[in-house]
């Protein structure tokens, strides 16, 4: 084999791997996804911060691949329910686990 085609045949492999590296699994997320994540859970924090209904400092937020899911405590059943209508109107969001509880 030729100097031009080994040196092209391992760069080509490089590539494949570095790409590879950074793509997502059911388990795992990419690069792009991580970010995205980190995205929604910082808009549904704020989101939550601005409403009354809902005290923000007790709701944990954490996405993966577009799923939000809420835990810690809130005052009552209203509260709950607001939690889980403003993160599922965020854009982004696939859907939302509820495991908070009611205090």
């Amino acid at each position: 084999m030729n100097p031009i085609k080994t040196i092209l045949a391992a760069l080509l492999a490089i590539t494949l791997m570095s790409t590879l590296g950074c793509a997502g699994s059911a388990t795992d997320e990419s690069t792009g996804e991580y970010i995205d994540d980190t995205v929604i859970t910082t808009k549904v924090k704020a989101a939550l911060v601005e409403d009354s209904t809902v005290k923000s400092r007790e709701v944990s937020v954490e996405t993966f691949k577009g799923v939000v899911q809420l835990s810690g405590f809130v005052e009552s059943r209203d509260a709950m329910n607001r939690a889980v209508e403003i993160a599922g109107g965020i854009d982004g969001v696939s859907s939302v686990k509820n495991n908070m509880t009611i205090k």
